[in-house]
């Protein structure tokens, strides 16, 4: 077994949330041979209001097969949790990605968090990751495993973590490199600006669904492949993450309370763009998967503004050094 493979993993199913023309949004379950009801979730329009009930829900669910579950027809699927009241997101949490970007990959690292605005920056898969025209944004990706909440909490000890994960998807933390760093900042705590590299619109792919966390024994050993265009970017494990997931909880609910449906998202691998200065275009295709969570795919097209010119950066030209760039976006 190679250093980035893992152990066969089981047949398995995700929450997923669906979309018809006659029913609207619903909660439903995202198989191998694609989406099948869940009677124990009717009623629910979407994942997220079933992760408010998921302490009732979910010891019913463990015996779930969709196999046994009628197929839905017609259906799409929409970003699994519309929407998190927090996307939370660790930067500098893998080992091979601290090396590429810093050449050290052996510092052990405090846990470092970001936020991205939930409502306009999450979309599901097949959704397009809309980027600006203005190639000195940089647009850089991310894959990312997250985890979704189920119970809320504040101050939650490593060794009750878990009581407190409904389950894992996975992100796609798009990243524009070329506003994060500013040069015209009046001080140095300014320099970096994490709203216009992470929070645009559209820059956070999440899907295909949320995998129960009984169905991920152990979400550290988890291959991580990412393709532009079919082909390989990022090829990696999460063996290779250095805050564990417990002891990412316990420092993120040392800063803030997490509720039921927010996602936090674990860091990246090797394998992004910026060391290599490659970047997103229009026109590409993203797509990501994480062990058996399924597969995470986007388009990728241009901004237009109303007068339908392409939307340039808000910062105009990159500025600062490639060194700079590298140590400031580390993810």
């Amino acid at each position: 077994m190679t250093r980035h493979e893992s152990s066969p993993t089981p047949t398995t199913w995700s929450l997923a949330t669906a979309h018809t023309a006659d029913r609207g949004s619903f909660c439903a379950a995202l198989g191998e041979d694609g989406i099948r009801e869940v009677p124990a979730l009717r009623g629910y329009p979407g994942a997220f209001e079933a992760l408010q009930d998921w302490a009732a829900l979910a010891p019913g669910l463990r015996a779930y097969d969709p196999r046994e579950a009628v197929p839905v027809r017609g259906a799409r699927l929409l970003a699994p949790v519309r929407y998190p009241r927090t996307v939370l997101c660790s930067g500098a949490n893998y080992r091979d990605h601290l090396a590429e970007m810093t050449g050290d990959g052996a510092t052990r690292v405090r846990p470092f968090f970001f936020l991205k605005p939930p409502t306009t920056t999450v979309i599901g898969p097949d959704d397009p990751i809309v980027i600006p025209a203005d190639e000195s944004q940089k647009v850089d990706w991310e894959a990312e495993l997250a985890v979704v909440i189920g119970r809320a909490g504040r101050d939650i000890p490593m060794d009750r973590a878990a009581a407190h994960i409904a389950g894992y998807t996975i992100v796609d933390d798009i990243s524009a490199r070329g506003p994060h760093h500013r040069a015209d900042a009046f001080a140095e705590p300014f320099a970096w600006d994490w709203l216009a590299s992470k929070g645009q619109d559209t820059f956070c792919p999440t899907g295909p669904g949320v995998t129960p966390v009984w169905l991920v024994p152990d979400p550290h050993d988890l291959p991580i492949r990412l393709t532009v265009n079919g082909h390989e970017e990022q090829v990696s494990n999460t063996r290779e993450m250095i805050q564990s997931v417990p002891e990412l909880i316990a420092a993120a609910s040392a800063l803030i309370t997490l509720q039921p449906g927010d996602i936090l998202a674990t860091g990246t691998p090797a394998g992004v763009g910026l060391p290599r200065d490659r970047f997103l275009h229009p026109g590409d295709t993203v797509e990501i998967t994480i062990g058996h969570l399924g597969r995470l795919r986007n388009p990728v097209t241009a901004r237009e503004t109303p007068h339908g010119t392409a939307h340039g950066t808000l910062h105009g030209t990159a500025h600062g050094t490639a060194r700079d760039t590298a140590r400031g976006a580390s993810r």
